[in-house]
């Protein structure tokens, strides 16, 4: 890019990339959900990335993708979807005061950007980085010779600073105990105590001639379980009735007498006059 020339694919990358930047600002302001927030900052930093390398910054488009977006913001939207933060977690002030030192920092940093773009909109030409680049041999040689000299102070607080981010992403998912941790004890007598079945429920076609999840089992008794089929399929009344002579013979074999299935030995006698 040269000093005070903008090209139109270069303009209309400003506009896409910076237009859908500030939609990712606006919206990590507005969401009210916190993975929501997170995937809107991503979105941020994706068109910074592109911003940059179209300004001739390729390496911080590339730090910018592969350090923040890929790691440090991925990590947290990682956080965020398995421990869980809703909006109502918002209300509740973990540290102290930091409500007033959040409006603090937003006031400085609102005072430092207009300070920024007041004195960016007061030049009448722009130098562009080729110049920068080309002093120290490349725009990585160039960020490097800075960041290890006249702003290495600097460096180590943004570095001190993302910790800082770390440990307070860490903070804000954690969840704190307010009761002791029930033991397995404690949970069985609960079990037993609510008058609802405490084990497993009996499923679909115990000691019943049919395995369909519709028909259902078969207590030791003899009689039907409505539980052990599923809601769904009671609603609608779609149960399918057990047949009596299965009942029966459940019956025949817990009083310890013997079952002749019918059924079969006809089955068999038409599978041996085929055969034949």
């Amino acid at each position: 890019m040269t000093g005070g020339e903008v090209g139109t694919g270069e303009a209309i990358v400003f506009w896409v990339s910076g237009t859908l930047a500030v939609i990712g600002a606006l919206g990590m302001v507005i969401s009210r959900k916190a993975v929501h927030s997170a995937l809107f900052i991503a979105l941020t930093m994706i068109n910074l990335a592109i911003l940059y390398v179209a300004n001739a910054a390729p390496f911080l488009g590339m730090v910018q993708i592969i350090v923040y977006t890929g790691a440090v913001m991925m990590l947290f939207l990682f956080v965020l979807m398995v421990v869980g933060v809703d909006s109502s977690d918002s209300l509740i002030e973990t540290i102290k005061g930091q409500r007033v030192a959040a409006l603090l920092l937003g006031i400085g940093f609102s005072i430092l950007l207009i300070a920024g773009l007041g004195n960016g909109l007061m030049e009448t030409s722009s130098v562009g980085l080729d110049a920068a680049n080309s002093a120290q041999g490349g725009n990585v040689e160039g960020l490097a010779a800075l960041i290890f000299s006249d702003f290495v102070i600097a460096f180590q607080v943004t570095a001190a600073l993302l910790i800082t981010a770390a440990m307070g992403a860490m903070i804000l998912t954690h969840r704190e105990r307010w009761l002791p941790k029930k033991t397995q004890r404690e949970l069985s007598q609960e079990r037993f105590a609510s008058g609802q079945h405490p084990g497993q429920l009996p499923p679909p076609g115990v000691y019943a001639r049919s395995n369909a999840v519709d028909t259902p089992a078969l207590l030791p008794d003899g009689s039907t379980s409505d539980v052990s089929v599923p809601e769904p399929l009671r609603a609608r009344a779609d149960v399918r009735e057990v047949n009596e002579a299965d009942l029966e013979d459940i019956r025949q074999i817990a009083a310890g007498e013997s079952v002749v299935d019918s059924g079969f030995e006809d089955a068999d006698e038409g599978s041996e006059g085929e055969q034949r």
